[in-house]
């Protein structure tokens, strides 16, 4: 019995704190979904005139090199703050934690959020925000920076593949409000990957 309760620890031990591997489908089916997303009326975040001639979004090379298994450290006592937009809606977040990492052997750490908006609602409830910005926000990419979509993990390692970060809706269309990127997620490192800043 005591070897059993052990094995079933060590599996949710290792289940908990596995690290994920880098698989190029997962970011080729990222971009199919929301080229297909963006091609359609109902869905798409394009200007009309942009819909008409749409045939694919422009992105970076898929690479492994911007694929991390982040260390996750979460906040104690997260306290409500107003995140700032592109408009003058001021949604409401709080900040799950800290993700730590290394790109090329170097170290970075980024913030990552939860809505209280989508905290309520039940396919979100474990749903994590992460915007970013890096060296090549307003150059190859969008000056306003990116987000990526993770969910909370069931230990405290957490994969980022920022082969998968897009545009905020603002990058399209001007209609849209749009989360700000927090000062303390400004990366001093180029991120080439991921969509890249439209026309």
């Amino acid at each position: 019995m005591k070897t059993i309760n052990a094995l079933a620890l060590l599996l949710v031990f290792n289940f908990g704190f596995a690290q994920k591997k880098f698989n190029k489908a997962d970011a080729q089916k990222f971009q199919k979904k929301i080229n297909a997303e963006y091609a359609d009326p109902k869905t798409s975040p394009l200007m009309a005139e942009d819909l008409k001639t749409f045939k694919s979004l422009d992105f970076f090379p898929i690479s492994e090199t911007y694929f991390v298994n982040a260390t996750l450290v979460k906040a104690k006592g997260g306290k409500v703050f107003e995140m700032k937009t592109s408009g003058t809606r001021t949604p409401k977040y709080i900040k799950y934690g800290t993700l730590n990492f290394k790109i090329n052997g170097k170290a970075f750490q980024l913030a990552v959020y939860q809505s209280l908006e989508l905290l309520v609602q039940e396919q979100y409830k474990n749903h994590l925000f992460l915007p970013f910005s890096d060296l090549t926000s307003g150059k190859q990419s969008y000056i306003g920076g990116r987000y990526i979509d993770l969910e909370v993990p069931k230990g405290n390692t957490i994969a980022i593949d920022f082969n998968q970060a897009y545009n905020p809706y603002c990058a399209y269309n001007y209609k849209y409000s749009c989360p700000l990127v927090p000062q303390e997620n400004d990366l001093k490192i180029e991120i080439k990957a991921g969509v890249k800043a439209f026309h």
